[in-house]
């Protein structure tokens, strides 16, 4: 799949968290963020919303975020890049991400968020990747409609 060149604020502000969550082993520097002042992004609209986030543990380069309606990425660069790998199937909303402690290829995704509000988007069940994924196996709870959380 070729990486989208479309500038997506919502995924840039899921990369920064991310990116965040992922440096936690190391403190953060305050003057490196010196020169940035927040600002509200909101209200929410319809699409957009970051619902899930995951980093690899073995190697925190390697992010997943999943989106209300735009799909599951993935950055192997600590979020200066983004690649979407849910694009080929049925379904676009994402509810929740893990991604297996013991084999980091192994993802197992949840379909549909799980935050209800007037646009919400819903899902088709759980997907499973053993590959990072490059492909999907659907595992089941097609009727579920919203997957919030993968223990």
């Amino acid at each position: 799949m070729r990486p989208r060149l479309s500038f997506s604020p919502a995924l840039f502000c899921a990369s920064v968290l991310a990116t965040f969550i992922a440096a936690t082993a190391q403190p953060i520097q305050m003057a490196l963020l010196k020169g940035m002042d927040p600002r509200a992004l909101g209200p929410a609209i319809m699409s957009g919303r970051v619902t899930s986030v995951a980093v690899e543990r073995s190697n925190p380069r390697v992010i997943y975020l999943g989106s209300a309606s735009g799909g599951l990425w993935k950055s192997g660069n600590g979020g200066l890049t983004w690649t979407p790998i849910f694009d080929t199937l049925a379904v676009a909303s994402i509810g929740a991400i893990a991604i297996d402690p013991r084999n980091p290829d192994v993802l197992w995704v949840g379909t549909g968020e799980g935050n209800p509000r007037n646009s919400q988007t819903f899902g088709d069940g759980v997907y499973r990747s053993p590959d990072g994924g490059r492909s999907w196996i659907h595992m089941g709870l097609d009727r579920t409609r919203a997957i919030h959380r993968i223990i």
